[in-house]
């Protein structure tokens, strides 16, 4: 029971990693809220609370009530994320360009905004951006994705830095190919070429990186903040 007793959010959480994160933390004791723009039933220890993470109102409300019940957050899993568009800068629409910046980074972004207050008034707190093996290195296309998840990386650090005497730990997540309903909908020669540029040669299943997660969440990484937890099988030490 690593997480016994703490309060988590888990943006993103209806279905892939974000679904894996909120079922694994309450295996693991956690008192978790899963949100998403999409509902699903959920179990007894899991709360569902709708949240469009590009909404700051939305942010407002649901910490609000979150605190209001339970006194703090202890955790924040910034999981919400869309890839939409696998142009490049030239040819991207700005409607896709701004979709994506939305939901990857200004909701991350809103997210720490709105929960960091309450972690300072209490004591701490841990916080997990998820990133991606696309926001350490380029890849063709998907500029907008690179740019946003970019961007989350170091805005992690940031957040790090500036919040380590107040005891809330801020930490990137940075995924591989991982086998979600999000790259099922992509184009599979996307897919393949990803497989086929990862050592381990398969894409990870949601849990494990749910594992990365959870391990980042708990007082088992208690001195780590600033850094970049990758799992990705391999695809980086390429």
């Amino acid at each position: 029971m690593r997480l016994a007793g703490k309060v988590a959010l888990v943006t993103g959480a209806a279905q892939g990693i974000g679904w894996a994160v909120a079922d694994m933390f309450a295996e693991q004791g956690a008192i978790v809220y899963a949100t998403d723009i999409t509902e699903r039933p959920l179990g007894e220890m899991i709360q569902w609370r709708k949240l469009d993470v590009t909404q700051l109102r939305e942010w407002n409300e649901v910490v609000a009530e979150i605190v209001a019940a339970h006194g703090t957050i202890d955790v924040l899993v910034n999981n919400a994320g869309v890839v939409h568009s696998y142009d490049g800068v030239a040819e991207i629409s700005l409607d896709a360009w701004h979709t994506v910046l939305d939901v990857d980074l200004t909701g991350t972004f809103y997210g720490m905004r709105t929960v960091i207050p309450h972690m300072r008034k209490r004591g701490g707190g841990s916080i997990v951006n998820l990133s991606s093996i696309w926001g350490n290195v380029g890849a063709a296309g998907v500029s907008a994705y690179q740019a946003a998840k970019g961007a989350v990386r170091t805005l992690s650090k940031n957040a790090a830095v500036t919040y380590a005497a107040d005891n809330i730990r801020v930490n990137s997540l940075h995924p591989g190919l991982v086998d979600t309903p999000l790259i099922a909908g992509q184009d599979p020669s996307v897919t393949k070429k990803v497989v086929d540029a990862t050592p381990m040669g398969r894409a990870a299943d949601p849990r494990e990186l749910a594992f990365g997660a959870l391990f980042l969440a708990c007082d088992e990484s208690s001195f780590m903040t600033g850094a970049e937890l990758v799992v990705d099988g391999g695809y980086l030490a390429i």
